[in-house]
């Protein structure tokens, strides 16, 4: 009912890289976004009126009503859209990524849309920095999902079909509300890249031109003309070449 809270389940989906988006590229994007994930929830046997959909420009809301399994959510369709993605994107030069926040909560109804706090939790946690570098350092993968550790807690823990506890890693992330816990999950990967890992990893040097030289002498900074160093037996000292190749 209109102005009453009702426990739902929350599917906030994001495209990653929208920004850089032309606006004639906008709509083709759009179009793939809502193909991909209708496609997943019609294979998942989630129709009207047990599912509520809202556009978010580059995204959007979905709430699921509370009789809809939550295993078949975070299994079954998570599961659903990761292949469609991977079939829509074969050949495509700019692959279609998304970032899926998944909650659990009371949500509102109103004319203009639905909301509570379990619907701004299920957004934040889909467009943390967190979910944005994990899929970026996944390369070749189209998908992340984070569930909120209630969900985690309560629905993903004890496993299912096509759910697998294992293949989540816990994040504490930076949210507008303060630090929260978060399970992160990229379809396909036993688990996700830990993105501190890979910001961190050292980059290999440089190499560097190695002296050339036999036994314990060796010259550098030689030039056709102009004058350069040699070591000789520990000792420096300077060689001077004119440009017709002759020693001074």
């Amino acid at each position: 009912m209109e102005g009453e809270a009702a426990y739902g389940f929350i599917v906030n989906v994001d495209a990653q890289g929208s920004g850089l988006l032309s606006d004639t590229e906008k709509p083709e994007m759009r179009r793939r976004l809502y193909e991909v994930t209708n496609a997943a929830f019609e294979q998942a046997r989630i129709r009207a009126p047990r599912l509520y959909q809202e556009d978010r420009g580059d995204g959007i809301l979905s709430v699921l009503a509370a009789d809809v399994p939550p295993r078949r959510v975070v299994g079954e369709w998570l599961e659903y859209l990761h292949q469609d993605l991977r079939q829509l994107n074969r050949g495509l030069r700019t692959p279609l990524r998304l970032r899926v926040g998944l909650h659990i909560g009371p949500v509102t109804a109103d004319e203009h849309g639905r909301s509570g706090r379990a619907v701004d939790l299920a957004c934040r946690l889909g467009d943390c920095d967190t979910a944005k570098a994990i899929l970026k350092a996944a390369e070749g993968s189209p998908l992340v999902a984070v569930a909120s550790d209630r969900l985690y807690e309560d629905v993903v823990l004890a496993g299912g079909r096509w759910v697998e506890p294992d293949r989540y890693r816990r994040h504490e992330v930076e949210l507008k509300e303060g630090r929260k816990a978060a399970w992160f999950t990229v379809p396909g990967l036993p688990q996700p890249p830990d993105p501190a890992t890979t910001a961190s990893a050292p980059r290999p040097e440089p190499s560097q031109p190695q002296p050339q030289g036999t036994g314990d002498s060796f010259v550098q900074n030689n030039h056709h003309h102009g004058s350069g160093q040699f070591i000789a037996n520990g000792k420096v000292d300077t060689l001077h070449i004119d440009q017709y190749g002759g020693e001074r």
